[in-house]
């Protein structure tokens, strides 16, 4: 109902079919694409200062499902304020377009011992393969605590998500600890990208911001 009464004009529809391919064409083709490359080609793992020192724990379930969950509280989001989709997908498919163009480029081999999957060879090909740097688990909820920033409650709900993801790829030996802590540097500055890149929808998504209507 929300996106049948959206008030959005032909120049945010545009946006949103645009954003919705950009945002396809990445999660879709480029990071499994990056994903598999990137598994093919792994090398040995290497020791960790953080991975050395504590037992591995099965924490697939959270990893997994709860990637799933943060992707339809994003979705909810997008479709409460129709305006902020443009913005908001092309900023994630962003995100992992950049994510795997480094995945690609360093070949370090899985950490042992680590959490096997006990999902079949799809999700097991899409969460758990040799694409380590950097963690798009921990990234990709602190760039949506970036986005929804002045919004309190929800960038609240996206740090903490984010945290939880950080400490459930460290115990599941699935992310290198710097993977983990590059993540929170390499998503600021992918968040300042999408604002330079993508400033007309940044626009149409403040319009919507709880703030800017207070100060009407």
């Amino acid at each position: 109902m929300a996106m049948l009464k959206s008030g959005l004009n032909r120049a945010q529809w545009i946006a949103v079919v645009q954003a919705c391919a950009f945002f396809a064409i990445a999660l879709g083709i480029v990071q499994p694409l990056s994903t598999s490359y990137a598994t093919e080609v792994a090398s040995n793992g290497v020791s960790d200062i953080i991975l050395s020192n504590i037992p591995v724990y099965n924490v697939d379930a959270i990893f997994v499902y709860g990637m799933f969950l943060f992707l339809g509280f994003v979705a909810f989001l997008c479709f409460q304020h129709p305006r902020r989709i443009p913005f908001t997908l092309n900023a994630v498919a962003l995100f992992v377009v950049i994510r795997s163009v480094f995945v690609s480029l360093t070949h370090v081999g899985p950490f042992l011992p680590h959490m096997s999957s006990q999902f079949g060879p799809t999700i097991t090909h899409i969460f758990f393969g040799s694409d380590f740097f950097f963690s798009g688990h921990t990234g990709a909820p602190f760039l949506l605590a970036l986005i929804y920033w002045r919004e309190k409650a929800i960038r609240t709900v996206f740090l903490l998500w984010s945290m939880v993801f950080a400490t459930v790829v460290l115990l599941g030996h699935v992310h290198y600890s710097i993977d983990v802590a590059s993540a929170y540097f390499i998503t600021y500055t992918i968040y300042h990208i999408a604002l330079n890149i993508f400033s007309k929808s940044r626009e149409w998504f403040l319009q919507d911001d709880p703030v800017e209507k207070q100060a009407i």
